[in-house]
């Protein structure tokens, strides 16, 4: 991730049109009340009418000019801003996407997100805006403190005296305000999360009669609400009239003290109209002084979080003498594995081999480690101990992109694209896959039946998650899209949960017989695992039994316990006890 002046660089000519812009337009604003110093003093007071029309088309030609400017500066800085934050943006989701597992366990979606879009946001907003804003009010201040020193400089110490009074009653409002504004924001994500909550699940909501209780409790959240923003309305309410009060203190003074000097002589009646022009266009870098360091110091603070993330590397990295295996057959070896994570010993002492097109079966109580062979498989974690062979070589030796691709893996927490359903079957392979792969798989997987039935046949949209689908339709789709790339290696990780014991032995007959395809099946029912060419069962973080489904029964062990409990009679599964 670049620092945002590298991204700056690349704008420098644009930078440096939009400060020019922005010069000449405050030199233009400076000219303003010196033109109106003649007209008064040389018109008015002289007489000399001969003058007005030259000095009314200088002030018509000052505004043409400073509209042109302006224009210019504006467009130019907030293109370019917008455009530092499309890179930065780009960038950073790029590296996102590179990181590991382990990064994702350590940062839920919603940190992830507010890095993305709102830290991002503050950023570009001072490279861009922000910044060239916070620019102009300093040599704006700068360049009308000059001109009224020339005009007098003994009127100039009101603005002087006044000027630091309202700039910190502007800071200390701002300050308040960033921290109110904080609650808000947080306070606004826990509102929407309890407004999602309670609707996404409002079946649930219904079916346990709590319609009352998420209504006090939005209430609650929405009361907090509303007394943030009251008290953001108290805060403005308490220093923007002291703010204004100031300002006009201050123009006040200035033609007072500048009326008398103009009575006694010191002073034309023309510097004190320029003079007052000046005092008046001094105020509003005062007033927005606090906003612009705080919008800063948000962007600073923004920044800061999006290094941090930027700055960490992916613990699973490609190695550099990565060797491309050629063609996958699908061979698969675990010898002497072993996994920890936090401490936590997952997995120990696995040993397996599966040839092509074997299936193999695993079983095992929650928490036993079966999900995590899918990890290790796919390397979105590395085994801690021992190696996983892939058609006998090392996968920490495999390109990533090609050991990814050659496994394909049906979740039970199933997730889909916003997509049409043959785009959610294809992904991963958009180009490559025809329809009519896509309608095989989706044959193979029970599911052709209910799309054919759904309004836009393949082409519906399903929506986030799969919004609109059963949960084992979705299982369906998922083990479509899993077939589809006709991957060597295929995982069903408790992918058939959701089916009825009848689709489920439909979709086994379909899968045994897709041949040269090794085949891992995870499950808790004796019926998703019991054809396979072989069924371990973990427990305690190793393998406790394994075997074929007649050697297994035969042991009368846990997987025999299993039967019992999910097929048994009462006899048998007393027997089991």
């Amino acid at each position: 991730m670049k620092k945002p002046g590298t991204y700056m660089k690349r704008y420098g000519p644009l930078y440096l049109l939009g400060f020019v812009c922005m010069v000449i337009s405050l030199i233009l604003d400076m000219a303003a009340p010196q033109i109106t110093k003649h007209i008064i003093d040389d018109v008015i007071a002289d007489g000399k009418l001969r003058l007005l029309t030259g000095f009314l088309l200088g002030l018509l030609g000052i505004g043409i000019g400073r509209a042109i400017l302006q224009y210019i500066k504006e467009f130019t800085y907030d293109a370019v801003g917008v455009s530092v934050g499309y890179h930065m943006r780009r960038d950073l989701f790029s590296h996102l996407e590179t990181m590991s597992a382990d990064f994702f366990d350590r940062h839920n979606t919603g940190e992830l997100m507010t890095r993305v879009k709102e830290d991002v946001d503050r950023v570009w907003m001072a490279t861009g805006f922000v910044g060239i804003l916070a620019v102009e009010a300093v040599t704006h201040t700068i360049l009308v403190l000059f001109f009224m020193f020339r005009l007098n400089p003994v009127l100039t110490l009101v603005p002087l005296v006044i000027l630091p009074v309202i700039g910190i009653c502007a800071i200390r409002m701002e300050g308040k305000l960033g921290i109110v504004y904080d609650k808000i924001s947080e306070e606004t994500a826990e509102l929407n999360t309890v407004a999602q909550e309670a609707l996404s699940g409002i079946r649930t909501v219904k079916a346990f009669a709590r319609e009352e209780y998420e209504i006090k409790k939005f209430g609650r959240h929405n009361r907090k609400f509303y007394d943030l923003n009251m008290e953001q309305a108290k805060t403005v309410a308490d220093y923007q009239p002291a703010i204004t009060f100031l300002g006009n203190t201050m123009l006040l003074m200035v033609i007072i003290i500048g009326g008398l000097m103009v009575i006694s002589g010191r002073m034309t009646l023309g510097a004190l109209g320029a003079f007052s022009e000046y005092a008046n266009n001094i105020i509003w870098p005062m007033e927005i002084v606090g906003w612009l360091s705080n919008d800063l110091a948000s962007a600073f603070a923004s920044w800061k979080k999006i290094k941090k993330a930027a700055g960490e590397t992916p613990q699973i990295t490609e190695a550099e003498t990565a060797i491309s295996p050629g063609n996958i057959s699908g061979s698969l070896k675990f010898e002497h594995v072993g996994f920890s994570l936090n401490g936590q010993r997952i997995l120990s002492d696995i040993n397996l081999e599966l040839k092509p097109g074997q299936t193999l079966g695993v079983m095992g109580m929650t928490g036993a480690g079966k999900t995590t062979l899918v990890n290790l498989i796919q390397r979105f974690y590395d085994v801690t101990e021992g190696r996983i062979l892939l058609d006998g070589q090392d996968i920490r030796t495999l390109p990533l992109k090609e050991l990814r691709a050659a496994v394909s893996v049906v979740m039970q927490d199933v997730f889909l694209f916003s997509d049409s359903v043959a785009e959610n079957v294809k992904t991963g392979k958009q180009k490559e896959l025809t329809q009519d792969t896509v309608e095989w798989s989706a044959e193979k997987a029970g599911a052709a039946r209910f799309i054919s039935r759904l309004e836009n046949g393949y082409e519906t949209v399903v929506g986030e998650r799969g919004v609109g689908l059963s949960g084992g339709q979705k299982q369906r789709i998922s083990i479509a899209r899993a077939i589809a790339k006709k991957p060597p290696i295929l995982i069903l990780d408790d992918a058939t949960s959701a089916l009825d014991m009848e689709t489920e032995q439909q979709i086994q007959k379909h899968l045994a017989k897709i041949e040269k395809t090794t085949k891992i099946i995870i499950g808790h029912r004796v019926s998703a695992v019991h054809a396979a060419d072989e069924i371990i069962i973990l427990d305690g973080s190793t393998i406790a039994e394994r075997g074929t489904h007649e050697e297994l029964m035969a042991k009368k062990g846990r997987y025999y316990h299993t039967w019992c409990v999910q097929y048994g009679n009462r006899e048998e599964e007393a027997a089991c006890q």
